[in-house]
């Protein structure tokens, strides 16, 4: 359990029946139909039908002979080989904005409806910065509940995550490091051929 709930999330989901998988990103691309998008297990959220249960099937069963894999790589691998146009399935990728997480903040306190400790190394590290994440949003809500702000106001362009110092750290490991699909080279870690500083 590595997300926080800070509002109710389902009411920034489509309502669109025709969506098989609505699935959060590490980087949002700014197109929710991209399939290039790094998907994260942090949050998903699954229409019950023969398609969803096809790719349920497979990854769970690709799942038990990828030793080492996560099970977030082998349905990244499986959605990178084309899996989507095989079972014709209709997968969302959800943006940050909402569904924020440790790879990529929100920027707007206002919408955001989690906050996924992603791009982690460790436990403690995710929990560290989850509780500085919880800090921050009782502090907004504080200001925001005082009457400081009103709901149009200012209040994000003055609050500002607190940084994932925990999770960062938790990366550096000699000089370069491979985890997955992730490569931590000093203070940088590279997703694909992303680069999350």
């Amino acid at each position: 359990m590595d997300v926080v709930w800070l509002r109710d999330p389902f009411q920034r989901l489509s309502k669109n029946e025709t969506e098989d998988l609505q699935i959060s990103t590490d980087i949002y691309k700014g197109n929710p139909w991209n399939e290039k998008h790094l998907i994260n297990t942090g949050f998903y959220y699954v229409r019950s039908n023969n398609k969803t249960i096809a790719l349920f099937d497979k990854w769970y069963s690709r799942k038990e002979n990828s030793t080492g894999l996560k099970e977030q790589d082998v349905l990244l691998g499986l959605l990178r080989g084309g899996v989507i146009r095989e079972l014709g399935l209709k997968v969302r990728f959800l943006n940050t904005l909402y569904f924020s997480g440790f790879c990529q903040d929100s920027k707007d306190f206002r919408a955001v409806t989690i906050v996924h400790a992603n791009c982690c190394r460790s436990v403690n590290a995710k929990v560290t910065d989850l509780r500085a994440v919880l800090r921050d949003w009782k502090r907004f809500k504080k200001i925001t509940s005082d009457g400081r702000f009103d709901a149009g106001g200012n209040a994000t362009e003055t609050f500002r995550w607190t940084g994932h110092w925990g999770c960062w750290n938790s990366w550096k490991v000699g000089k370069k490091t491979t985890v997955g699909n992730q490569t931590i080279v000093g203070n940088k870690t590279i997703v694909g051929n992303q680069t999350i500083v």
